[in-house]
């Protein structure tokens, strides 16, 4: 059974730290739903001040929720909305400091105020997005960024 270790030193040093027990906790699997479900509760228990932590699939057409952790979520996000919207039709991390000022910001949780959302890319086809959202306006730096879209290029690599 996999247990979380507490995450200590400077804030690099806990990504890296997270991205060990992420690349433990997939190693050997290969089910996106799986490896989803384990990586949104992961970061979820080990990072400080999130309301939310989860997946979006990409179908063809338009993101769909996956597994996360945190309250019910919307199910459905057109590329062309939000947050996870903007990462997927950019391809680039989206970190935004204050979600209500950013421009057509999906409200799937009132209490977001902040939130990075990391496109996921395989061959540089779109996957989905990996996103976390916090009460706090603010919340994530660049070094949150960089430890996060390392978790992210972790679970691409799951998929084989």
């Amino acid at each position: 059974m996999f247990t979380a270790h507490s995450l200590s030193g400077s804030k690099p040093e806990q990504y890296a730290q997270l991205a060990e027990q992420a690349r433990a906790l997939v190693a050997g699997e290969r089910d996106r739903i799986a490896n989803a479900a384990n990586l949104s509760a992961l970061v979820y228990h080990a990072l400080p001040r999130l309301n939310w932590v989860g997946f979006y699939f990409f179908d063809g057409n338009e993101l769909v929720v996956g597994p996360f952790q945190g309250q019910p979520a919307c199910i459905r996000i057109p590329l062309d909305k939000g947050v996870c919207g903007a990462a997927a039709r950019s391809g680039q991390t989206q970190r935004v400091a204050d979600v209500n000022a950013f421009d057509g910001h999906i409200a799937c949780d009132s209490a977001s105020r902040s939130e990075l959302a990391v496109p996921l890319l395989r061959n540089d086809a779109l996957v989905g997005v990996f996103d976390l959202d916090s009460p706090d306006p603010d919340r994530f730096d660049v070094e949150d960024q960089r430890g996060l879209e390392e978790i992210a290029r972790i679970y691409v690599r799951s998929l084989g």
